[in-house]
């Protein structure tokens, strides 16, 4: 019995999870990314948090009125934190205080369903540096957001070769990048540009 997990990063072309000023989808949304989001919550999945993105979370579906928020209600979720207790305030949430690697890692073991990972920076740089990741979905916006962006996911972490799965691009703007990331290692020799050889 294995699985594998999934990290869901939105990102700006420089590479930043939000910005200051900016609206959520960096104000880019269509219908064409908006249904992708349907299908991608309406699989049979469990939803992994870190505390802040949980709490955000649990606001954002009363709040806001997205179509694929229902599904975000009924799936399972875990919320990886030493501070949250029972009753979470969103159904179907369950926390698990215990460091998170080691949790994913037996999880990753001992259940078949996929388990989904969307924000939760520091929660989901740890996952890909343990190489529990299998798959890196990466939404692109047409957007660079320069000094007003923050939450890098990628920026101070891991290395990491990436092996290209699928390629989309959503409303004629919007880039869904799909990735199997593995931990960088040596680098091959006679790859990258070559010397000159001596005439």
């Amino acid at each position: 019995m294995s699985t594998t997990l999934t990290v869901d990063f939105f990102s700006s072309l420089d590479g930043y999870g939000s910005a200051n000023g900016w609206p959520g989808y960096w104000g880019k949304e269509g219908p064409e990314l908006i249904d992708d989001r349907v299908r991608t919550f309406a699989q049979d999945q469990v939803l992994v948090f870190g505390a802040t993105t949980f709490r955000q979370f649990r606001k954002f579906v009363t709040l806001f009125d997205e179509p694929y928020y229902d599904s975000l209600n009924q799936l399972p979720k875990i919320v990886f934190s030493s501070t949250l207790e029972e009753p979470l305030g969103w159904q179907n949430a369950t926390v698990i205080d215990e460091d998170a690697v080691t949790a994913i890692e037996r999880l990753k073991r001992t259940t078949d369903i996929p388990m989904r990972s969307h924000g939760s920076i520091s929660l989901n740089r740890a996952l890909l540096a343990a190489g529990l990741v299998d798959r890196l979905e990466v939404m692109v916006f047409p957007a660079i957001t320069g000094r007003a962006g923050y939450a890098s996911l990628f920026q101070d972490g891991a290395e990491f070769d990436l092996e290209l799965i699928e390629s989309t691009v959503l409303d004629g703007r919007t880039v869904k990048l799909v990735y199997a990331p593995h931990l960088h290692g040596e680098i091959p020799e006679g790859v990258g540009p070559q010397r000159r050889k001596a005439e």
